[in-house]
């Protein structure tokens, strides 16, 4: 199941930068210029080939200019529980 959970939000993340990349009004191939990634690995992430390495995955945000909207979007002290803890000592690894 977790295998499945992936496999779909990678799919929809794909689908989101190939609408970004349209309402941008831009051409794959510029895109993956401007990331400096290949053509075909711009169309894997398009796809959601879970094999794209996270480097390139956050050129292309940066590209699309979705990069600190990404970065912002998982801070956890944008998050009521980050917020509510942010005065507590978080330990620096948890096993």
């Amino acid at each position: 199941m977790l295998k499945d959970d992936i496999a779909a939000s990678a799919t929809e993340l794909g689908e989101h930068v190939c609408t970004w990349r349209r309402l941008l009004g831009l051409k794959a191939w510029q895109v993956a210029e401007r990331a400096d990634v290949s053509l075909a690995t711009y169309s894997k992430i398009e796809n959601g080939h879970q094999g794209v390495s996270l480097a390139k995955f956050l050129a292309v945000l940066r590209a699309l200019g979705l990069l600190e909207k990404i970065t912002d979007a998982i801070d956890p002290y944008e998050s009521d529980l980050g917020r509510a803890r942010a005065d507590q000592h978080l330990p620096k690894r948890v096993r």
